[in-house]
């Protein structure tokens, strides 16, 4: 489980592998030491298992394991050496909730339209950005004007809804932080809908008869 409020922010270091699974290394400035075999870290969005690691530089190096079904869900099959990705550990009990409840499970690919800097006096340190993106058919459903969505392993709230098409505001420290700063119309983005609005969704076809 996690929260969607990215801790660092990783680069693929290598892949190997070809077809259905993908062995991939991930640098980041993480202490190697507190990292278990077997943790969870969310890597751009999906939940990855750490099946290696070590302590490179100032930070280490972990390898994980991209499966067929992540591969065809998810935009890890366009990861390349040198990518960045955001990273975040998993949460622990006891753990500030930054963000909102996050399983690392992605849903799906979502496209960026646009992007749309937005200056003001209000905005000492740079310029915020509004993000136009459009959601896969099946899961534009699931997402509502100021309700929560995880995008790329962020989480973000949600500014405006239109058909399958929704904005979310990203202010300079997010763009500073994350490999939002670097995000381009066309760019495709791992989506996680809220958990809530998906079990909701659920029960109501479940009342309903189907």
């Amino acid at each position: 489980m996690f929260t969607g409020i990215v801790t660092a922010v990783g680069h693929i270091d290598a892949i190997s592998g070809e077809g259905p699974l993908r062995r991939i290394r991930i640098a980041a400035d993480y202490d190697a030491s507190t990292i278990d075999l077997g943790a969870s870290i969310a890597c751009g969005g999906p939940c990855l298992t750490v099946v290696a690691r070590g302590p490179e530089g100032n930070g280490c190096w972990f390898e994980v394991d991209a499966a067929a079904e992540t591969l065809a869900r998810t935009a890890v099959d366009s990861w390349r050496v040198g990518t960045r990705v955001n990273l975040e550990r998993s949460l622990r009990i006891g753990d500030e909730l930054g963000g909102h409840l996050v399983t690392g499970h992605v849903d799906g690919t979502a496209q960026i339209l646009a992007r749309e800097a937005i200056t003001g006096s209000d905005d000492p340190w740079g310029a915020t950005a509004r993000f136009v993106i459009e959601a896969p058919a099946k899961l534009a459903r699931f997402i509502a004007e100021k309700g929560s969505v995880c995008l790329d392993g962020t989480s973000l709230t949600v500014n405006s809804v239109e058909g399958r098409t929704f904005s979310v505001l990203l202010i300079p420290h997010t763009l500073n932080v994350t490999t939002w700063g670097e995000r381009r119309p066309g760019d495709l983005l791992n989506l996680e809908v809220d958990l809530m609005a998906r079990y909701a969704a659920r029960l109501a076809e479940a009342g309903g008869g189907g």
